[in-house]
């Protein structure tokens, strides 16, 4: 048996290799029908040489044979088109280049089908090479119109009505309107032709127009298989009544009648239908997304939808081999002043400000690269900052905050880009707050400073935020940073300050640039109560005490200078000032700022040039810190000396607390109002003497007593 296969499989290759060798081309399949607009097939072999010819043709009338193959092309309505997908394998496509739509009333378009039948015809390609056919495809074509216009929107679906005032499903299938719907007998949209296109191939059961008659009808059974039973249970009823009754049942309709009002008709506001919501995309005036540079699942997108409500702060890294020239990396202020809707039927425009980075190595990783020449990039973007300030279902205004950068292009370049979008609530000229009403740990500390340009009668107080030293890369105080002063975190930073002996020989001017730089950091006079201060209101504001600086010069001398202000100490005093659903507000008592003096003298050793040339420097530290101090909290008046000498009646120094015996009516019960709890109490014991007074032991008594 495996020696008959053996022969069979190597017959079939012989025969395969005669095949391909008599023919050096051949189509596969050779002979297609299709009811389509494309048509696609294979062509095996050497086709290097080969040129392809599409060309109409049609069977003898006598043999029913096709025409021979020609190498003359023709003008016909399909496309031909080849493509090499194997070495010795192209594929060919044919596409017809014409519209399906049927033509409409008085048309004069071409380009349209006047019959439903609109192409039917043969095709041939023929695989020519010269004026030779090596080989040749036919294609039987016969395509049907569509049957939807082409100036219909298919998205139009039927509008279905309220079943009380209008039958639902009058025909089931019927699902756009004004157009006939494909294989839907009882869409009164079809015409005649259309109905011959698929009158055999119509959706069955009801859904598709067909109504079959209940088995409970008496017209339905025969009297061959109908149970004995049947013609006495059987129903007579018009064949309309079926199960179907809430779906296709052509009642009656019910005309919809106004209620009756007894006051004055009250206008609804209009329904904004722009209104934004948690996570719905923002839009532009044209309809389209409002997008910003975003990462998702851990790539770049430079066109991210921006959702409403939605933070968020990214990074993105891109090698540059040049100098950027398109969006994100080169934009400009117009381009980034989109105008978008602001939910409540207005726009809002983004409010471009541009800033510029002098440390850049948070944004470049780089490599040298020995022997290229360097490029210099000038105002490049490194961060798009985004804040949206919104109220209700609508955006207030938004803000962009541009930074930009020299970028030198020296080797590999690596730039760090970073995109943002915060959303804040309120108008955009309103200020942030850090709480409502106490401070929130880690919200900036507000600070103020009183506005004396006013008039007398008016009061108005200026938000002046409080820092520290944020000090970046070389740690330098001419590149450092700062930061706001958070509320409840303890914090020290600090800068260098390159100082020579020139310095050290003008002690009272280094003393002023050390103070100079100390003061900035700490602008404010005032500081908020609590994290929702009121600009008008003087109440929610503290005055802040400044510990005098003594600036003297006691203790100068050429190499060193005493009474340096090289640490600025703001100290903090909280207080708990009450309960938001079981949560402590935390408001501020008092603010002092201090400094700490220092005495500043070169250190030289082992040669250090410092010594040696006045100009060289030496870092030397300035820093500032914060301290929050927590005030207790005073939970009642002070112990007494009975209190404190008997601690038999303390209840938190032994397990069984006497003044607690009668705990609803003392004042320890606070589940409910005192004089709730004593009125309650006092029922309780009425009830217990009546119970006691009508209970056995003084029925009996009464007994006794009645005896006697």
């Amino acid at each position: 048996m495996a020696l008959i296969f053996l022969y069979i499989h190597v017959l079939c290759l012989w025969l395969c290799s005669s095949t391909y060798n008599a023919q050096n081309v051949f189509f596969q399949p050779s002979f297609l029908v299709t009811r389509g607009p494309s048509v696609t097939a294979l062509l095996y072999g050497n086709s290097s040489n080969i040129i392809l010819i599409l060309q109409t043709t049609s069977p003898s009338n006598v043999t029913g044979s096709f025409d021979p193959p020609s190498c003359v092309p023709e003008e016909t309505r399909w496309v031909l088109t080849s493509e090499l997908i194997a070495k010795t394998t192209v594929q060919v496509k044919l596409r017809l280049n014409r519209s399906l739509r049927l033509c409409g009333n008085n048309e004069t378009d071409t380009d349209c089908c006047v019959n439903p039948l609109c192409v039917r015809e043969t095709l041939q390609v023929s695989a020519c090479e010269g004026n030779n056919s090596q080989a040749s495809l036919i294609v039987q074509v016969k395509v049907y119109a569509r049957l939807v216009s082409g100036n219909m929107v298919f998205d139009n679906k039927t509008i279905i009505q309220n079943q009380v005032y209008r039958p639902l499903g009058e025909c089931p299938c019927d699902l756009t309107f004004k157009t006939c719907d494909l294989w839907c007998c009882c869409d009164e949209d079809c015409s005649t032709e259309d109905f011959q296109l698929f009158k055999y191939h119509c959706l069955p059961g009801p859904f598709g127009g067909q109504f079959p008659d209940p088995e409970y009808q008496c017209s339905v059974q025969s009297s061959q298989n109908s149970p004995d039973w049947f013609p006495f249970l059987c129903v007579i009823s018009p064949p309309g009544n079926n199960p179907y009754l809430g779906l296709f049942y052509q009642g009656n309709k019910i005309a919809p009648k106004p209620g009756m009002s007894f006051g004055a008709s009250v206008s609804s506001p209009p329904t904004l239908l722009d209104a934004y919501i948690e996570g719905s995309p923002i839009l532009t005036l044209k309809d389209q997304y409002f997008t910003i540079p975003r990462t998702l699942n851990g790539y770049c997108v430079t066109s991210a939808p921006v959702a409403f409500l939605k933070n968020f702060d990214v990074k993105c890294v891109t090698p540059l081999q040049a100098c950027p020239t398109e969006p994100p990396l080169q934009t400009i202020p117009e381009d980034l002043r989109a105008v978008v809707k602001n939910g409540v039927g207005g726009n809002a425009v983004v409010d471009v400000t541009d800033q510029l980075a002098t440390e850049l190595n948070d944004f470049i990783t780089s490599s040298e690269s020995f022997g290229s020449s360097a490029v210099v990039c000038e105002n490049v973007p490194l961060a798009l900052d985004y804040n949206f300030y919104w109220k209700e279902n609508g955006i207030s205004g938004i803000t962009l905050t541009r930074t930009l950068g020299t970028v030198t292009l020296n080797g590999n370049v690596s730039l760090t880009t970073r995109y943002s979008a915060k959303f804040l609530s309120g108008d955009i000229t309103s200020k942030p707050n850090s709480g409502n009403p106490g401070y929130q740990v880690g919200r900036p500390v507000i600070g103020g400073i009183l506005n004396t340009s006013i008039g007398n009668d008016s009061l108005l107080i200026e938000r002046s935020p409080m820092h520290l030293w944020k000090p970046v890369n070389c740690g330098l105080c001419s590149h450092a940073d700062v930061r706001p002063v958070l509320f409840g975190e303890n914090s020290t930073s600090g800068c260098l300050l390159p100082v020579s002996q020139l310095n050290l020989t003008q002690c009272g001017l280094l003393r002023d640039t050390v103070n100079s730089l100390q003061d900035g950091l700490v602008e404010a006079s005032l500081v908020a109560i609590n994290g929702h201060p009121n600009a008008v209101t003087m109440a929610d504001w503290l005055n802040i005490s400044y510990v005098t600086l003594n600036s003297s010069g006691v203790g100068d001398s050429n190499s060193s200078c005493s009474n340096i202000p090289a640490h600025l100490q703001i100290y903090v005093w909280t207080l708990v000032t009450g309960f938001v659903d079981e949560i402590p507000q935390k408001d501020i008592k008092a603010v002092e700022i201090s400094y700490s003096l220092s005495s500043w003298k070169l250190e030289c050793g082992g040669g250090d040039p410092v010594c040696i040339d006045p100009a060289e420097t030496q870092r030397l530290p300035v820093t500032s810190s914060v301290t929050f101090i927590d005030i207790p909290l005073n939970t009642g008046p002070p112990k007494n000396r009975y209190q404190i000498n008997f601690t038999e009646y303390d209840c938190n120094r032994n397990d069984i607390c006497w003044p607690e015996l009668a705990f609803p009516f003392t004042r320890f019960y606070t589940g409910e109002p005192y004089s709730q709890a004593l009125a309650k109490g006092i029922i309780l014991v009425f009830f217990f003497i009546v119970a006691s007074v009508l209970g056995t032991p003084w029925r009996q008594i009464r007994q006794i007593w009645s005896t006697i």
